[in-house]
């Protein structure tokens, strides 16, 4: 069935191909599920996929916002959906946010029992930075973004009730793009192609294209998540003891694979495999060693 009861009663879909050995696959922040079958798909008759759409995207784009946040809800809705699939254990895929959400279940709940093999895809054990670990999000420019994300913040609990960007005045339109280009420039520095960067600034049609999602009120929730999210998963991380394999990104700027490598070197099950050409989104900067890699996971071929 694609679409699972929540502990809050909403329906969260979950995309389910393939026949076999079940695979949970935990997307990253701004994912659909439907993304992730051009990497999967040739394994289909040797594995079942099940991708949950979070909440936000997708098909579950217009399931309510919870109280408490992303991440905690994201593993709420998991641990309810596992429960109902009645798997023993599962072989998990998990990018960015998906292996956060991943991790919180690993430390506050009992999601190490039903992980087999784990894949954790270009993502830090915490996020912050501080004097200790300096590897979390943007590592030397943390500073500047948490600044960015408590203006995008303050931004947001100004505005009475709205769900997308044309519902804002024109004012308070641009002033919110002015702000979100500054969040986009600090994370891509000067990659973004100019010519569609500002066509888009330029046309009120294209703007809700340069947003991760279309609903703000759901992109306030996120950008809240980030902002004060404070969790410390290195331990957790490290007491994993399931085969355990760790996608790195070389020059992602969003978690230096420095970092990265620290932890997966802390795994006493894990092996590695660096993306040299590839950054944050390894998906998409080196496909085709991606599509391979995952093979290789999912098949076992690691010697």
């Amino acid at each position: 069935m694609p679409y699972y009861q929540m502990p809050d009663q909403e329906q969260l879909y979950v995309r389910e191909f393939g026949q076999g050995e079940p695979v949970l696959v935990l997307s990253g922040l701004g994912m659909q599920s439907w993304q992730w079958m051009p990497f999967l798909i040739q394994n289909s008759k040797q594995f079942k996929f099940i991708i949950p759409d979070w909440r936000g995207f997708g098909r579950s784009k217009c399931c309510r916002i919870p109280e408490i946040d992303a991440i905690s809800s994201h593993w709420r809705d998991l641990e309810a959906l596992i429960q109902q699939l009645k798997y023993p254990d599962f072989t998990v895929i998990a990018f960015s946010m998906g292996a956060t959400t991943a991790m919180h279940g690993m430390k506050y709940g009992n999601f190490k029992q039903y992980i087999n093999r784990y894949l954790h895809i270009d993502q830090a054990p915490k996020i912050t930075v501080d004097t200790h670990w300096p590897y979390g999000l943007l590592s030397q420019q943390h500073s500047n973004f948490k600044n960015l994300l408590a203006e995008i913040s303050l931004f947001f609990s100004a505005l009475p009730p709205v769900n997308s960007l044309e519902d804002l005045e024109p004012a308070s339109r641009h002033e919110f793009i002015k702000i979100w280009s500054k969040f986009i420039l600090l994370q891509n520095g000067h990659r973004l192609s100019p010519i569609l960067w500002n066509t888009a600034l330029k046309y009120d049609k294209l703007q809700k294209h340069l947003l991760p999602l279309h609903r703000l009120d759901y992109l306030a929730w996120y950008i809240n998540n980030y902002l004060y999210h404070d969790e410390d998963y290195r331990e957790s991380l490290a007491e994993l003891s399931c085969p355990t394999t760790f996608f790195i990104g070389e020059n992602s700027i969003l978690y230096p694979s420095q970092g990265q490598k620290i932890i997966a070197n802390s795994v006493k099950n894990a092996k590695q495999v660096i993306f040299e050409r590839s950054g944050h989104a390894i998906l998409i900067n080196e496909p085709f060693k991606f599509q391979r890699e995952i093979s290789r996971f999912l098949l076992n071929r690691y010697e």
